[in-house]
């Protein structure tokens, strides 16, 4: 960058006061002049920012006075100061804490007792919890891949759960659909991608059979003529037997 400022300078200064008064014109009077060429140039390559708009959360529904789910049982909670009290609350809590209040509602609405923490339904609340969360991660940075691939996990074991409660206890599974907000939709039927090598191997294994129907097709003969002539003697025997046994 040196070399290049001191051989720009020779050069104006080159044809001799002119070239000087042209330098010391544009370090200095002309500055203004030459100013929003210098800045177009400059910030030519500078990317525009886009303003990132602010989708909704499904945490935006807690309370910021609520205590953190490790305090909230604690004797004397409520005789604290207001500073420590607003230390515990989810004003001050990190999105784990608030997952955690999240997946605790989302439980209570759907398990069957107090003591039930790993039935389906509560399984299928955890899992909802945690793929709204991915969710919202993806509006903002779309590029992750790793926490897109964690998202259809979830999907799809909360799928297979989702299919076996409608298979087993269906009463379970529309309550469990209709307090978590869940749309379920049927699976597609099985529908094989017909590929090139398919086609080869489908075509093979048909020819393979034909040729094995070939080779076997005297051996069923036989013994369909076999089987013929015994049921043509078991008639004719049966035939003798009632004509012996017929009065004169």
């Amino acid at each position: 960058m040196l070399a290049l400022r001191t051989a720009l300078g020779r050069c104006l200064a080159g044809p001799g006061r002119a070239g000087a008064a042209a330098l010391g014109s544009a370090r200095g009077g002309d500055r203004a002049a030459c100013s929003p060429f210098i800045l177009t140039a400059r910030c030519y390559a500078v990317p525009a920012r886009r303003k990132r708009k602010d989708s909704p959360s499904h945490l935006d529904d807690l309370p910021p006075t609520m205590l953190k789910k490790d305090y909230a049982d604690v004797p004397g909670i409520n005789s604290v100061d207001d500073v420590v009290k607003r230390l515990l609350s989810l004003e001050m809590a990190s999105q784990k804490e608030k997952m955690k209040i999240k997946i605790q509602q989302l439980v209570e609405k759907v398990r069957r007792s107090p003591d039930d923490n790993g039935s389906f339904e509560v399984q299928v609340a955890v899992l909802t919890a945690k793929i709204r969360t991915y969710e919202e991660h993806l509006q903002k940075h779309p590029k992750d891949k790793s926490n897109r691939r964690r998202m259809l996990m979830d999907i799809d074991r909360r799928k297979k759960l989702l299919a076996y409660l409608r298979r087993v206890r269906y009463d379970i599974f529309e309550n469990t659909c209709k307090q978590l907000d869940i749309t379920y939709t049927l699976p597609p039927p099985y529908c094989r991608r017909i590929t090139k090598r398919w086609l080869v191997k489908k075509a093979l294994c048909v020819k393979v059979f034909q040729e094995v129907q070939k080779l076997k097709a005297p051996e069923k003969l036989k013994q369909r003529r076999e089987w013929q002539a015994r049921m043509r003697a078991a008639r004719e025997k049966e035939a003798a037997a009632q004509c012996e046994g017929t009065p004169v």
